[in-house]
């Protein structure tokens, strides 16, 4: 049996897929729901077996369904480092490069290397997102992103990956808090105090709520602040204590009134790194982004 696919059909499968409704999926292909519908039933019968189970609550996956959706993304993604590769011959046409980094990475390190990137290629543009370390290791495998920058222990099997920077934890406090008189603290002494945090969907946010429940306690939130500024401006108000990379900690203690209190535990150490499916597949103009993170790591 021969099979063929059209790019069309694969991206209206992914689509549908990650919106779990044909009806979305449909809209992002800008095409009505009945073409999508006739698309996919021709789709199958090509395929010779079902991918969509369809129901009152939308689709999902078939077990075939699956597999195709991974090798749709496969290809498409290769066709995107294809255009990629050939704009350097196109005057005037843009590249476009995915990454996705957790929040002290996006905070302390990105900015100026980011900055260096795009002065030196400006028809090239940069999509930075702020994800959790497993959720960038997922979206690199699955091809949603080019590059990716992750804290700690991840599981990044099957990908290439390049040591980054370190990442170390740390208390602050506001100067007239009880615990701005030692210098070293266990985290779980910590949960005793009211803890200023990250909004929910940050990185550390989540990186403090998973450690306090792996001692079977909770953060007591009294306020959440949008950055690490924020935090700083509510902690030395006094409003609780925050957990902080020390390199934002120490920058913004220079004009707060703020004091750092090391954290003992082992996890407050975390080593970052780069990671991506395959640096050799990525356009150049990408691959030149991973030369200046890695010379920014060594420097």
């Amino acid at each position: 049996m021969s099979i063929h696919f059209d790019l069309t059909d694969l991206r209206l499968f992914v689509y549908i897929a990650e919106e779990n409704s044909l009806t979305r999926g449909a809209e992002r292909s800008h095409m009505s729901l009945s073409a999508a519908s006739t698309r996919i039933k021709n789709l199958e019968d090509s395929v010779g077996a079902k991918l969509l189970v369809r129901a009152s609550q939308g689709v999902s996956l078939t077990p075939p369904g699956q597999a195709l959706l991974h090798h749709a993304r496969l290809v498409l993604q290769q066709l995107e480092y294809l255009r990629s590769e050939l704009q350097e011959y196109a005057q005037g046409t843009k590249g476009h490069v995915r990454v996705f980094a957790n929040t002290t990475a996006i905070t302390e390190f990105l900015p100026a290397i980011l900055s260096a990137f795009l002065a030196s290629h400006p028809d090239v543009s940069v999509d930075l997102r702020e994800r959790l370390s497993h959720d960038i290791v997922r979206a690199v495998s699955e091809g949603k992103t080019d590059i990716g920058i992750v804290a700690g222990n991840v599981r990044t099997e099957g990908l290439e990956v390049l040591p980054y920077h370190e990442d170390r934890l740390v208390l602050v406090t506001a100067m007239n808090h009880p615990l701005a008189r030692i210098e070293r603290i266990d985290f779980e002494k910590t949960l005793e105090f009211d803890h200023v945090g990250l909004h929910e969907s940050s990185a550390i946010h989540a990186f403090v709520k998973h450690a306090a429940g792996a001692l079977d306690k909770h953060v007591k939130t009294r306020i959440q602040a949008g950055n690490f500024e924020a935090v700083c401006r509510m902690v030395e108000a006094n409003a609780g204590i925050g957990v902080l990379p020390e390199t934002s900690a120490r920058r913004h203690a220079k004009t707060m009134a703020i004091h750092i209190v090391q954290l003992t535990d082992e996890w407050a150490l975390r080593k970052l790194h780069i990671c991506m499916r395959s640096r050799q597949l990525l356009p150049p103009f990408a691959r030149e982004l991973v030369d200046l993170l890695v010379a920014d790591a060594a420097g």
